[in-house]
């Protein structure tokens, strides 16, 4: 009785012992990475000696041999491409609307425009009346009147949300969706309003998918300044606009994720997964989205290799490919883990830009949350003690479905993440390089934990 009531009493200095242990390492990877970080220059590398990273183009293959060559350098155990399939849609050069007749008068007044991923347009131009929108609740309304005609989804953000990736996912399905909805009617093109609540004009590309069932219309996002001239216009009268896009749909080409790993000491077939996605938009350099978490995982590798960590499961660092308009990539590494009939742990993914952060998403079962809640003190004081139960990544979603891995997302402040993503803006310049590393030290602090205690 004696013995019990003795270790019963000695349990919660065994805790406070080892919650210093893991205080002390975790303080030993923020030195080094604060002092001896490379994330801010790989990111210079990526975003300017490579640049925009579209999947399947040219630009997207030399992303992949600068990542393999890279995480070769940093000193993983071993690091090798892993073959898919991507999609490979080509822009064009000069994605054009303009407002051509106001109430039956010719006028020129162009506005600032990107065709959506995947629209379609081979140059040529359509002109025709806008039916301007705000939701498809007034689409269906108003079906009678599209035969023809341009629409035009005016659906702004909810300004009321706190957090603006709400606001994103409310609006995000005009762009995914809309150009089929307005076709199901007769449409002959589609504009939307930028997915954004940023005060400037740039317009904001992404991927939209069309319905097979319906015509493929061009499709093109405004500059929110723009879209409300538009809206503005459309209400004082009749508005007829030229829309001209040159987007084309290549036959598939082949990609490769590019996959580094450290071998696990104790349990070397059990596997975790770090990574973002390589694949950006064409139309910027892709620093938020995704260069930061690309760096972020490779900083990660990095700062566990630098101070000495031996780490228990293997893990792999993964720069997915085609994230952005469809997520062939981290489908591919799922299917190839599930053929292996490999053992997933935990998956971390970072795709939300490299903002300072502020904690972690959680995609894990009640039990599993309870036991990551004990860590938030120890990443409190590096900004990232914010845990909330939900959360992920679309790259290791495939992997969460497949084999019910737990899984987690970096959640960097994002109030301005939406002012620049898939926009023009979305450059070197705009990341901040101490929020930058401060990401990578929360990253490879969870990182550690999850691996030394497991879930």
């Amino acid at each position: 009785m004696k013995k019990i009531l003795f270790l019963f009493l000695a349990l919660p200095f065994f805790a406070i012992a080892q919650n210093n242990e893991d205080s002390i390492f975790i303080k030993k990877l923020s030195d080094d990475i604060f002092t001896n970080g490379k994330a801010y220059d790989l990111l210079y590398q990526l975003t300017k000696k490579v640049g925009g990273r579209l999947a399947g183009s040219p630009q997207f293959a030399k992303a992949v041999q600068w990542g393999k060559i890279t995480m070769q350098s940093i000193g993983a155990d071993t690091v090798y491409l892993q073959e898919c399939m991507l999609p490979h849609w080509v822009r064009g050069n000069g994605d054009k609307v303009s407002i051509v007749e106001l109430n039956k008068k010719p006028v020129s007044i162009s506005l600032d425009a990107l065709a959506l991923g995947n629209s379609l347009g081979n140059g040529k131009t359509v002109t025709a009346e806008v039916i301007a929108v705000k939701d498809f609740a007034e689409l269906e309304k108003r079906k009678d009147e599209i035969k023809g005609k341009i629409v035009f989804f005016n659906y702004p953000f909810n300004p009321t949300y706190i957090i603006p990736g709400r606001a994103y996912g409310e609006s995000g399905v005009y762009r995914h969706s809309g150009p089929s909805r307005a076709a199901k009617y007769g449409a002959v093109a589609v504009v939307i309003r930028s997915l954004t609540e940023a005060t400037d004009n740039n317009p904001h590309t992404g991927a939209m998918q069309y319905d097979s069932a319906f015509a493929k219309i061009p499709a093109a996002a405004l500059g929110l300044k723009d879209a409300d001239k538009l809206w503005n216009e459309c209400k004082n009268g009749k508005v007829k606009i030229a829309v001209i896009m040159h987007g084309k749909q290549m036959p598939d080409t082949i990609g490769h994720n590019v996959i580094a790993e450290l071998k696990g000491t104790e349990f070397p077939d059990e596997f975790i997964t770090v990574g973002g996605h390589l694949d950006s938009w064409d139309v910027n350099e892709g620093a938020h989205d995704d260069g930061a978490g690309i760096v972020h995982t490779i900083e990660v590798l990095r700062a566990l290799r630098a101070v000495g960590y031996h780490p228990k499961h293997s893990i792999r660092f993964v720069l997915f490919a085609n994230e952005e308009n469809g997520l062939r990539g981290g489908t591919k590494y799922a299917e190839v883990a599930k053929s292996k009939n490999e053992k997933h742990i935990f998956a971390l993914e970072s795709d939300e830009g490299g903002f300072t952060p502020r904690g972690f998403g959680f995609g894990v079962s009640p039990a599993q949350y309870q036991k990551v809640l004990a860590w938030q003190n120890l990443l409190k004081p590096y900004g990232g003690g914010d845990f909330v139960n939900g959360g992920g990544g679309a790259d290791i979603g495939p992997l969460a479905r497949t084999f019910k891995t737990p899984v987690a997302g970096l959640n960097p402040d994002n109030q301005r993440y939406f002012d620049i993503h898939h926009a023009r803006s979305d450059v070197f310049e705009s990341v901040n390089k101490r929020e930058l590393l401060l990401g990578a030290i929360n990253m490879s602090a969870l990182i550690y934990l999850i691996d030394k205690y497991g879930l």
